[in-house]
């Protein structure tokens, strides 16, 4: 899909990458946006939705993950080397959450997503695929997952896509939000990466470097 309408993950990775990788990263965006626009459909699928599923029933539901890993790279070897790096990842993450609190967590019943909207510059983010738990009696946890393998998710970019996701759901507390980094099981939240005042800017600031590349690039093809 065009880096115009993207989703948050995809985002935050590319505004963190290198020079030469971004280009190739926005290269490999224009030709699939005209391979679409030709009626050509890309092989591959979504390789992280998957495993985000099956992370979600095994929180929401109580199913063996590591099973469910196992039918999957059954199911495409592909997975066979990423799929239980990720599973590791997150539940360490989540069997360390667990041993710290002592609150009842439960699914929460309606599932949020949302398009951040910015005008001026035509573009949008996609915010979806949640996981959204209540804990305790009042508390909620929101959790976006970042996938990408490298650049991991630093504090830099973990802050502007805190401010993406308040942004994108002002009616929720921001303390519930949580970017969880899944292969390296950390997650950030404005409790320990506090906002400055500058993450609105800066996320602009990086979204419009990337169009105007993106814009550039496009005129090549």
């Amino acid at each position: 899909m065009s880096i115009k309408s993207a989703h948050l993950n995809k985002l935050l990775k590319a505004f963190a990458l290198q020079e030469s990788k971004l280009v190739s990263l926005l290269r490999s965006d224009i030709r699939n946006e005209q391979y679409k626009s030709q009626g050509f459909k890309k092989g591959g699928g979504d390789f992280h939705g998957p495993f985000w599923a099956d992370a979600k029933d095994y929180v929401l539901h109580g199913t063996d993950l590591e099973q469910l890993i196992k039918d999957r790279i059954e199911a495409n070897e592909c997975r066979k080397r990423l799929y239980p790096e990720l599973a590791k990842g997150f539940l360490d993450w989540w069997n360390n959450k667990k041993r710290f609190s002592n609150e009842k967590i439960e699914p929460y019943p309606l599932p949020l997503k949302a398009r951040l909207a910015f005008k001026d510059l035509d573009a949008e983010v996609k915010i979806e695929n949640l996981l959204v738990l209540s804990v305790g009696d009042e508390s909620k946890r929101i959790i976006y997952p970042y996938f990408t393998e490298e650049p991991e998710l630093s504090e830099i970019f973990g802050r502007i896509g805190l401010w993406a996701l308040c942004a994108a759901f002002p009616s929720q507390n921001p303390d519930n939000f949580r970017i969880l980094d899944v292969l390296r099981g950390t997650a950030i939240s404005i409790e320990n990466t506090p906002f400055l005042g500058t993450e609105e800017e800066t996320f602009r600031l990086h979204l419009e470097r990337i169009i105007e590349k993106w814009e550039r690039l496009k005129t090549e093809y």
